[in-house]
């Protein structure tokens, strides 16, 4: 297979303003005829909604929640990225395009990157417009605060509730729309399956989750947008209900999938408590501004304090490391994501763990309230106190917060061309669900820059290219087509609630999410893949035959919803195996134990990086991977698309 990303030639500042003056035009009148399904109501899907019917076409967006203000995008806590310049520190477009496309790992494809940097300005502006209240200093001007992989100001936020204020924006101008009559909003919906028409995406089959009515819905062109798949971990920093099933359902006829087991671990999460967990929360990387992150230098402290015969304030200075500072010097604790996780698992592995599991470091804000005050810190940070002291039952005012890494965010996700159109004609993606942007590591604050991105400025320009190319209103759900993929679905819910088995949803899910995290986490290894490629087929054949889901179809059934999502990752999680095991590499989130510098290799020796950092090798592995899935117990086939750079030299990544 080809794949085509339609990059438009010419310089790379000027690509995206050339791809907007060649790309092609509907007429308002015109507009009108075309209906687009929207999946996901978050910061991509719901800016994607509005801005479409806002431009004149008519578009049905679905969203499993009650409303569209409980998309997941409502969690992001920390800041959204723009290149604005505003603390004149020598920020600018390129600046922002460098720093994402080296924080990646060099594996993000350069013109996607760099678009994305070009419209981030607008992105906030669009906004700041909409009366989203982003902090500002006392003249008024918007504030800004660093984020881990940069050495500028560029991150907007609103206290920690970044995303929620984005969201309710982006919601205001959904309603609208929705009051408008050009956006028809269908919540508590679930999609089920995409439905192909002559080979082109013309509409989706979905679940009423109030009634349990499986219906189609049918359209000139579906987008996606919904979010990431983290939850394949069962523990992880995302919603409950976030899944993969919307984007593994359009694998399965025929979307690829790139780069999926490109999956982030972010460094500043509360550490695990006890087996009774189902999820995990995080603490902003804003944190990391004032914070500092040490550990016990010796593991007798470390051991008195997993106890609690020492309380962190008695640990003297000269007994604590402050290991980010001390490995990374120029970057200290804003040192990129992947790299900060890895940091701190290396000092949890040496035995200085701090948490009664050995599993946690401390985020230590003592020498900032003693440099700006207790008022300084409770107006930049006080709802994040607040929830950590609701969650650790410890008020880190006067004491450090204890964290561990844990899963976040996933760069992975269907493959698309410049256009934003996967390799199925008609099926876009956007936000999370593609994997267009942030190579194998994601920058801080860079995840609601790209969403709004995708939704706002990209998507509205580059549908047009493939609709002009459609007769609007040629599909039926009469069709069948239609017929046919709901009958599929319908039978495969009737599958799950006839096998009456004797386990529990979750019971399957936390056995996955442990081998995966086992074996497909912070780090990997050819003889680890290996095993959970022959273990996961295991845990899906008795999930089939053994899981047990109490009442029916035919009203709201949240045991019924999840087993649907479990069994979508059972098969999925079997495909981020394989890509872990293909990429002979470390690269950002993908961490290969066999692939890391040693002392011994001529650029540590060098001093250009550092023994047990990531260890790319550009001659075998830049490329993005897309699979293909070839039907439940094959093994999936592998399509590359080559990364080429033009305007940056892929070197090795060192932040000390």
């Amino acid at each position: 297979m080809i794949l085509d990303s339609k990059i438009p030639t010419g310089p790379l500042e000027q690509k995206w303003s050339k791809h907007k003056m060649d790309s092609k035009l509907i007429n308002p009148a015109n507009k009108r005829k075309f209906t687009v399904i929207v999946v996901g109501s978050g910061l991509a899907g719901g800016s994607a909604a509005a801005t479409l019917a806002e431009l004149g076409y008519q578009v049905k967006c679905f969203c499993y929640q009650d409303s569209p203000r409980r998309a997941h995008s409502i969690a992001a806590q920390g800041g959204i990225n723009a290149a604005k310049n505003y603390r004149n520190d020598g920020d600018s477009v390129y600046r922002l395009f460098y720093d994402t496309i080296k924080g990646g790992d060099f594996r993000s494809r350069e013109a996607n990157v760099y678009r994305l940097a070009e419209v981030s300005n607008g992105i906030i502006d669009q906004c700041v417009a909409q009366g989203v209240p982003f902090a500002r200093e006392y003249g008024g001007l918007l504030d800004n605060r660093s984020f881990g992989g940069a050495q500028v100001s560029r991150t907007f936020y609103a206290r920690g509730q970044t995303g929620q204020q984005l969201l309710i924006g982006c919601y205001q101008a959904l309603e609208k729309e929705i009051k408008k009559g050009g956006v028809k909003m269908y919540p508590r919906t679930e999609m089920l399956d995409m439905v192909l028409v002559n080979g082109h995406a013309k509409g989706i089959v979905v679940r009423d989750m109030t009634t349990g009515k499986i219906s189609t819905h049918a359209a000139d062109a579906v987008i996606l947008a919904t979010g990431g798949y983290g939850n394949v971990f069962y523990l992880s920093t995302n919603a409950m209900g976030c899944n993969v099933t919307a984007a593994w359902r359009a694998a399965r006829r025929g979307a690829l999938f790139a780069n999926p087991c490109y999956t982030q671990i972010h460094p500043t999460c509360i550490p695990v408590s006890g087996d009774y967990q189902s999820k995990l929360t995080l603490m902003s990387e804003s944190l990391r501004n004032d914070g500092r992150i040490w550990a016990p230098k010796s593991r007798e402290i470390a051991k008195k304090l997993q106890k609690k015969e020492i309380n962190p304030s008695d640990v003297a200075e000269e007994d604590r490391d402050y290991y980010l500072e001390r490995k990374y010097p120029s970057f200290g604790n804003l040192a990129p994501r992947d790299i900060s996780s890895r940091a701190a698992k290396e000092a949890c592995d040496d035995g200085r763990g701090v948490a009664p599991t050995g599993l946690g470091v401390y985020l230590d804000f003592r020498d900032a309230t003693k440099r700006l005050g207790e008022d300084t810190i409770r107006a930049r940070y006080g709802n994040l106190f607040q929830m950590y002291e609701k969650i650790a039952g410890e008020n880190p005012y006067k004491g450090p917060m204890m964290i561990y890494p844990a899963v976040h965010y996933t760069m992975g996700g269907l493959w698309v061309d410049y256009n934003l159109m996967s390799n199925v004609p008609g099926l876009h993606v956007l936000g999370e669900a593609n994997f267009s942007d942030h190579g194998a590591n994601r920058l801080g604050a860079s995840a609601l820059m790209q969403g709004l991105a995708d939704g706002y400025f990209v998507i509205p320009t580059t549908i047009a290219n493939y609709l002009v190319t459609q007769k609007p209103g040629s599909v039926s759900t009469e069709m069948p087509e239609f017929k046919q993929a709901e009958a599929d679905a319908s039978a495969r819910i009737n599958k799950l609630l006839s096998v009456q088995g004797n386990r529990t949803v979750d019971s399957f899910h936390r056995e996955l999410g442990h081998v995966m995290w086992n074996q497909c986490g912070m780090e990997r290894s050819r003889e680890g893949l290996t095993e959970a490629i022959a273990k996961i087929p295991e845990i899906r054949e008795e999930f089939w035959k053994n899981v047990r889901i109490p009442g029916s179809g035919s009203s709201v059934n949240m045991e019924l919803e999840k087993a649907g999502r479990v069994a979508d990752f059972l098969e999925f999680g079997e495909l981020m195996c394989y890509d872990a095991r293909d990429r002979e590499e470390s690269c950002g989130g993908h961490f290969r134990a066999e692939h890391q510098f040693t002392e011994a290799d001529p650029e540590v020796q060098a001093g250009k990086t550092q023994a047990g950092e990531a260890k790319r090798h550009d001659d075998l592995f830049s490329h993005v991977s897309a699979w293909a899935y070839n039907g439940e117990g094959k093994e999936p086939s592998l399509h590359k698309e080559a990364l080429v750079y033009e305007s940056v030299k892929a070197s090795i990544r060192s932040y000390a």
